[in-house]
């Protein structure tokens, strides 16, 4: 995906300022794509130049003027192509996960205890998440249309948070299992 597509679906659901778009990464979307506020804009003035949104130049008394983005049709046109276009899978990449496969290779301790940073990084997602879900959508059985699609994501999000959190929990019981079980050198 690329972060044209995540600013289109922004604009499809409402129209707004490059401002408001990048506070609307900062807040829900920036969750599961994250963007630079310099990266929204950049990307909404290439939108713009390809013809995939329009905007209305709104006059401010003192101020710069500001510009309210929207889909244009051409945009509208390219955004549900995009949706219908099957979505590969992909491989997983982490960080984490490579140094962990390379743990014999340094210092066991220190990878435990970045561990357990990351656990609590993910444990703090998975809290924030959670609250989402039960501030935003207290009856998700009732859900329909736009609030039930972001309701699907958050779980995604709530899910992969918390198999993150077993998967360090898993991970720092075996690394810690096998530093205590190392012979004194």
């Amino acid at each position: 995906m690329a972060l044209e597509h995540a600013i289109m679906v922004s604009l499809a659901e409402r129209p707004g300022t490059g401002y408001e778009i990048a506070q609307q990464f900062d807040r829900s979307i920036g969750h599961f794509w994250s963007a630079t506020h310099q990266q929204v804009y950049r990307t909404l003035k290439k939108l713009h130049a390809d013809g995939l949104v329009d905007f209305e130049p709104v006059i401010q008394d003192g101020r710069p003027d500001k510009k309210v983005y929207q889909l244009s049709d051409d945009g509208r046109e390219a955004l549900a192509k995009w949706v219908a276009t099957p979505t590969p899978v992909t491989p997983l990449r982490n960080e984490l996960g490579v140094k962990i496969r390379g743990a014999e290779h340094g210092d066991l301790a220190a990878i435990i205890l970045e561990l357990e940073q990351y656990r609590a990084d993910s444990q703090r997602l998975l809290g924030l998440y959670e609250g989402f879900a039960a501030k935003d959508y207290p009856d998700p059985d009732t859900l329909t249309g736009r609030k039930l699609h972001q309701h699907l994501v958050l779980r995604g999000g709530i899910r992969a948070a918390h198999s993150v959190v077993q998967w360090c929990d898993e991970v720092i019981a075996g690394l810690t299992r096998e530093l205590h079980e190392q012979p004194a050198q």
